[in-house]
C-alpha cells in the first residue's frame, strides 16, 4: 500500500505530462488549414441553430438541423459544443 502512496504523484506526472505533449503537437499547414475550415463549418451550424430557434422552431427540431449540418465535423451529438440550461 505505501508503494502505491509513493506511486500515485509519479503516475499523476506521467498523465499530466502525456496529456500536454498530446495538445501541444505540431501540426502541418494542411492539418491547420482543415482544422479552420471544421471551426468554421461547426460556427456555420451553430449559426443555424441559433437562427431556428429565433424562427420559433421547437429545440428538439432545430437540435436534429444541427446534427444534420455537423454529420461528420465534431465529436457528439451537440457539434462539439453543448451548454447548459
Amino acid at each position: 500500500m505505501k508503494f502505491m502512496k509513493n506511486m500515485l504523484p509519479t503516475l499523476a506526472v506521467l498523465a499530466l505530462t502525456a496529456m500536454f505533449s498530446v495538445a501541444n503537437a505540431q501540426h502541418s499547414d494542411k492539418e491547420t488549414k482543415e482544422d479552420v475550415q471544421r471551426h468554421r463549418a461547426m460556427a456555420a451550424a451553430h449559426e443555424g441553430a441559433a437562427k431556428c430557434l429565433e424562427a420559433g422552431k421547437k429545440a428538439d427540431v432545430c437540435e436534429k438541423e444541427l446534427q444534420a449540418a455537423c454529420k461528420g465535423l465534431a465529436v457528439g451529438k451537440y457539434c462539439g459544443m453543448k451548454h447548459a440550461h
